[in-house]
């Protein structure tokens, strides 16, 4: 029979140390070992318990609940997050996820004929599609997509080199394109066009940190748009402060980091800015058409998007209420951080390769460790052709399922294999270990059979 204790604490009293000791507020099956926290995240058992409640009240009256409960409930969430991102409570709204809160923003904007959006190589796949999505409709206007090359390892200084000089690059490439819309212009009278940079702050694949307050300032100081991908920051990113770092648009999930239910996250957009997000999405009841009404009702606008689960939306309290519990921000942070440098050194000892970050300036808690598997030479460019890509990474995917039970990130970039482990409060250097037995074992078999095969039939 499951421990009752386990889905609640008494804030009075003193949590167990982090490690196996803490494991027990989650979850987990016995055997499983989770290394990949941040794609999905993991709900604290506490917190679950709270999000019955809630569930509960909610079908006790839904009338009530819906039409009286739940916006006070919201209201307090918003407060909440502003405070922990450093904005004002009138800057943040809840949306679903971080996909659905940039293709807000991006949908939001009316494109002109000539318009340019950057991404990365290393932006998230769901929000590379929307931008070609948008440059690919069949009826302009039309943004015009590209993207700057990133190839991990790379340290801050070259990224905002890398950047710096692309943005360049496309405004000499569009020399006769006057690039002058700034989000904050509402009256567009004689204006061209807008450059739009989407630029992550954590990116997930490597899983390594940009410098985007940097990249921010460039934006500003270049005249272009500034979009933050920051599907990861709230919960592993410290001192956030966006009211100082003043980027355009930004996004975090609330359910990877911040022990907050699926699917939760929270869209910034400045006061100045607001007037660019007419719209939520899917369109509310407090839409004003153009003449209708002078009120900002960006706020109003997401309170209700149409039925749904609102528990997510408001399980961020209590789960900013278990992470205090916990011991705050900073102490978990610093115990996370921590353990990603030590596991990522002890994983790449176990491995005989190396981690991606020997300088930590890319890591917080997310490690990147080269997989013992042959790299890609000049020599061998045909070694990982599209269909031996994928038949590696379903291998992976199987044996972790079907024999391991544990799922460390897997990837291929910049010519070699790698895994991405995201490191949590209940882990510790024992977990590492095993997951350097999986990996060694899985690559062996790989290595055995499917390079095997490839690099006999290369070679006839």
């Amino acid at each position: 029979m499951d421990d009752p204790d386990r889905y609640t604490y008494d804030p009075q009293t003193a949590p167990p140390d982090f490690g196996h000791a803490v494991r027990k507020f989650w979850g987990f099956e016995d055997d499983y070992v989770n290394l990949n926290h941040g794609s999905y995240g993991s709900l604290p058992l506490p917190v679950l318990a709270q999000c019955v409640k809630m569930s509960l009240l909610a079908e006790k009256n839904p009338d009530r609940f819906h039409r009286v409960t739940y916006m006070p409930l919201l209201a307090e969430v918003r407060r909440q997050v502003a405070e922990l991102i450093g904005a004002q409570n009138e800057e943040v709204v809840l949306v679903p996820n971080a996909t659905h809160g940039l293709n807000t923003v991006l949908r939001n904007i009316e494109w002109r004929e000539g318009d340019i959006i950057l991404g990365a190589s290393t932006t998230y796949n769901a929000i590379e599609r929307t931008a070609n999505y948008l440059g690919d409709r069949s009826e302009p206007p039309r943004p015009t997509v590209y993207s700057v090359l990133y190839t991990f390892p790379m340290s801050h200084e070259a990224i905002v080199d890398s950047f710096r000089a692309k943005v360049r690059e496309l405004k000499q490439k569009h020399h006769n394109t006057q690039f002058d819309i700034i989000p904050r212009d509402k009256d567009l009278t004689g204006k061209g066009n807008r450059f739009v940079a989407v630029i992550d702050s954590i990116t997930s694949v490597p899983g390594v940190r940009l410098p985007w307050k940097t990249l921010v300032q460039i934006c500003r100081e270049e005249g272009i748009w500034s979009v933050i991908d920051a599907a990861h920051s709230i919960g592993q990113e410290l001192n956030l402060e966006l009211s100082s770092a003043q980027p355009d648009f930004w996004v975090s999930n609330c359910h990877k980091w911040l022990y907050a239910k699926r699917g939760c996250a929270v869209l910034y957009v400045p006061l100045s800015n607001q007037h660019i997000i007419k719209s939520s999405v899917p369109t509310s009841h407090d839409y004003p058409s153009p003449g209708e009404s002078s009120d900002n009702r960006f706020v109003s606008q997401h309170e209700w998007t149409g039925t749904m689960d609102q528990v997510p939306y408001l399980s961020v309290t209590p789960a900013i209420a278990f992470r205090k519990w916990l011991g705050g921000e900073d102490k978990i942070n610093s115990y996370c951080h921590n353990l990603a440098i030590e596991g990522g050194k002890r994983l790449a000892e176990l491995l005989n390769t190396q981690v991606m970050d020997k300088t930590g300036e890319l890591t917080l808690n997310m490690t990147n460790v080269m997989l013992p598997l042959p790299f890609e030479t000049s020599e061998s460019k045909q070694l990982y052709p599209p269909e031996i890509v994928s038949k590696i990474a379903e291998t992976f995917q199987n044996q972790f399922f079907n024999k391991w039970n544990t799922h460390p990130g897997i990837y291929f970039h910049g010519g070699g294999w790698w895994t991405r482990c995201s490191v949590q409060v209940w882990l510790e250097i024992s977990d590492f270990e095993y997951v350097a037995k999986v990996l060694n074992t899985i690559c062996e078999e790989i290595k055995e059979t499917i390079l095997k095969d490839s690099t006999e039939s290369l070679k006839n």
